[in-house]
């Protein structure tokens, strides 16, 4: 489960920003939304759910892109250009759009705080990416940092430092007894300016199981979906027979809760590729049509959201979502928010983030304070900040029983523009009567 995220000199971000999952000091009532974990003899806590709010342009969706940049960092092992094109965030494999426009070549930072497997992770990355656009700058990795269980394992700076304490012993290389300077000699002469020690020296010669643990966290339980509408369900097939249909029950179970225009959901393959595409199944299985043209484009975005919320619930992953609610009826939304909170059916601690415009959500009965988030852009400087609504003091308005609706659209939080395009819209009429 994800503890913290941390950035600074992330586009809009330039100061440190923290996103913290760590439940806020003196905050009681829900308890449904804390989960915990016990390594050795402290106990973690963490939310179960958080929403981000904050007007258009703001930054919400910078926070959500710097979470998905690093994992793709992570999971490519080094921080050059990538011809990949699988995410609408350029970002995450053009790292020239990374630093911030006014910065002046301040260096990168990402840092991130989980559990898995019964460890605590801590890792950072301190980046020298040059300056805004600069796509011929000679990048270089200044600093990198693991450590698990409060142990440090790694530290990459002026110098590299690799201890493997007690608490990794049992996933790392067996033939590793301990550090000698030969070895650390080999780990040094592995390093290269733009490629991660984690997962390259660090992996290959210390600890590949250890880090497996970390790389399959990333991989499978931590999913960042930036921009949700860009989500397409796709299933393959092992022998996929030509012509058929394969009818999916749980898919179309679910979407039928939802509500859907044809009888049943399935699959259609060709009998030339793997690749099997969605599709509406009308007429007794006999008539078949492509979902994305059938079926409305709410009923689209959460059939192809669902498989990730499941996902997530049966792994115990953490979901992260940009747009998560567009086009989607606000009584689905609150159901799946109430499964995230149900202990019953969330037994392996996972946790659901996303962004909205939604002021459904600024309910006290529904989230915490601390699961309320917000993110400003200061309209000077153009730098956005991030914030809790726990962060408020009860002398500020933010009690249990408080109207957080009301309270967000007077201002009282910050994080929302007034809005009126009256100025320009007679401005143009006027005009165009003119002509």
């Amino acid at each position: 489960m994800l503890l913290e995220f941390r950035i600074r000199n992330y586009k809009s971000f330039v100061d440190e920003t923290v996103f913290s999952m760590v439940p806020a000091p003196k905050q009681t009532g829900l308890d449904y939304s804390i989960l915990s974990e016990k390594i050795g003899s402290r106990k973690h806590k963490a939310l179960c759910s958080a929403v981000i709010y904050g007007p258009n342009a703001s930054g919400k969706t910078n926070i959500i892109g710097a979470m998905e940049t690093l994992r793709a960092i992570i999971l490519r092992g080094n921080i050059r250009n990538s011809d990949s094109d699988i995410s609408p965030n350029v970002a995450s494999s053009s790292l020239e759009l990374i630093p911030n426009c006014d910065s002046e070549g301040s260096p990168v930072e990402f840092s991130i705080s989980f559990i898995e497997k019964g460890l605590l992770f801590r890792y950072s990355l301190l980046l020298d990416l040059g300056r805004f656009l600069d796509r011929d700058y000679e990048r270089k990795i200044l600093e990198e940092k693991l450590v698990v269980n409060d142990k440090e394992v790694f530290s990459r700076g002026t110098h590299l430092e690799v201890y493997l304490p007690q608490v990794v012993r049992h996933l790392t290389s067996r033939s590793i007894k301990r550090i000698t300077p030969k070895t650390k000699e080999i780990a040094e002469s592995s390093l290269s300016d733009t490629e991660l020690f984690l997962t390259n020296g660090f992996k290959n010669i210390f600890a590949k199981e250890l880090t497996d643990v970390m790389i399959n966290w990333f991989a499978e339980k931590f999913m960042v979906i930036y921009h949700s509408d860009a989500i397409k369900v796709m299933r393959k097939f092992a022998d996929p027979k030509e012509k058929a249909i394969h009818v999916e029950a749980t898919l179309t179970e679910a979407a039928r809760e939802f509500g859907i225009t044809s009888n049943a959901l399935g699959y259609r393959t060709d009998g030339e590729s793997d690749e099997a595409v969605l599709c509406s199944i009308l007429s007794n299985n006999k008539a078949v049509i492509p979902a994305d043209i059938f079926e409305s484009y709410g009923t689209i975005r959460f059939i192809n959201e669902f498989p990730l919320i499941i996902k997530t619930l049966i792994n115990g992953g953490t979901l992260v979502m940009d747009e998560f609610d567009a086009s989607i009826h606000p009584m689905a939304l609150m159901n799946i928010i109430s499964i995230f909170h149900n202990d019953e059916i969330n037994m392996n601690h996972a946790q659901f983030i996303f962004n909205t415009h939604n002021p459904i959500f600024l309910d006290g009965s529904l989230f915490r304070r601390d699961e309320i988030k917000f993110v400003e852009r200061d309209q000077e400087t153009k730098h956005s900040t991030h914030y809790a609504l726990s962060d408020f003091s009860t002398a500020e308005g933010v009690r249990k029983g408080e109207d957080y609706m009301n309270n967000y659209f007077v201002s009282r939080y910050g994080a929302i523009n007034e809005i009126d395009f009256s100025p320009i819209l007679k401005k143009i009429i006027s005009q165009s009567r003119e002509n």
